[in-house]
């Protein structure tokens, strides 16, 4: 299948590569031209993100946010350069009513349109073993299932927005349990633990998580080379907390995590770092 796609960053590219391995012709674009040129042979590099939807079946998207998207997909012509019949998958983390409005512009213009953000980070995309979580109808979904089962495990949890919302209760679990973690890591290291005995320790009790394995892991050998930025955690619990101040739900853990993700941001380059770091912050605080 001819697929365009936009966004070759640090999930971007693996995902790319997934599709290429299984049989899809590529054309792919990026705000940064160079990233997207490491891509060749595997996938034809576009000058425009235009460019890389028209003659396209489908379209992906892998922006940075909900700004982008839109601006991309409607305000640089993406959507009115496909075909009727053409199918967009947003798969980058946005505000839900993003896509609904987006997924509105494709309709009028006879184009399918799947909201359908990831979990797994870059490790579950080199692997093709990301969460893929679908907001859309049945029959787009249909379409689309093949091609995401490339990259992870596709389920549809409902229509439009319904996969950024999963997405927004995922990234509470992800940045609260994270928080949770360092937490616990500090104290005991302040009481003379030693971290590394101490995550293998836990490991198949119940404070067992993918986070504290795969993170806790980060935070014992001091690894914060980024597979999920902070800063994109932090966009995504202000996202939640907008969404549930509109469903006038509080959510006070993930506010108090949202604070400590803000003050790592603002650390010296602590919003490119991967937000395992949170562990850097909670200590440059207790520290400081």
């Amino acid at each position: 299948m001819r697929i365009g796609f936009l966004g070759t960053g640090l999930m971007g590219t693996p995902m790319i590569h997934r599709l290429a391995a299984a049989g899809h012709e590529l054309r792919v674009w990026n705000r940064t031209t160079d990233r997207a040129a490491a891509l060749k042979p595997a996938a034809e590099v576009c000058a425009t993100a235009e460019d890389a939807a028209r003659d396209s079946e489908v379209v992906i998207s892998m922006l940075l946010d909900g700004p982008v998207t839109r601006d991309v997909l409607e305000g640089q012509g993406v959507i009115a350069a496909m075909g009727k019949g053409g199918l967009v998958i947003n798969m980058a983390s946005v505000e839900p009513a993003t896509d609904i409005g987006l997924a509105a512009l494709a309709k009028a213009k006879a184009v399918g349109y799947l909201d359908a953000p990831v979990s797994g980070g870059v490790a579950g995309a080199e692997v093709g073993a990301l969460a893929i979580l679908v907001g859309g109808s049945e029959a787009d979904f249909a379409r689309a299932e093949p091609i995401l089962k490339a990259m992870g495990r596709p389920t549809r949890i409902g229509e439009t927005g319904a996969g950024q919302a999963a997405k927004l209760a995922n990234q509470v679990i992800v940045g609260s349990t994270i928080a949770a973690v360092a937490e616990a890591f500090l104290l005991a290291e302040a009481a003379g633990c030693d971290l590394g005995l101490l995550r293998e320790a836990l490991r198949g009790g119940f404070a067992d998580s993918r986070i504290l394995d795969l993170h806790g892991k980060r935070m014992v050998e001091g690894n914060f080379v980024p597979g999920g930025r902070a800063a994109l955690q932090l966009k995504d619990l202000d996202n939640a907390l907008a969404l549930a101040a509109e469903k006038g739900l509080t959510l006070p853990v993930s506010r108090t995590a949202r604070e400590g993700y803000a003050g790592l941001v603002a650390l010296s380059g602590g919003a490119d770092l991967d937000h395992a770091a949170y562990f850097l912050w909670l200590a440059e605080g207790a520290h400081g």
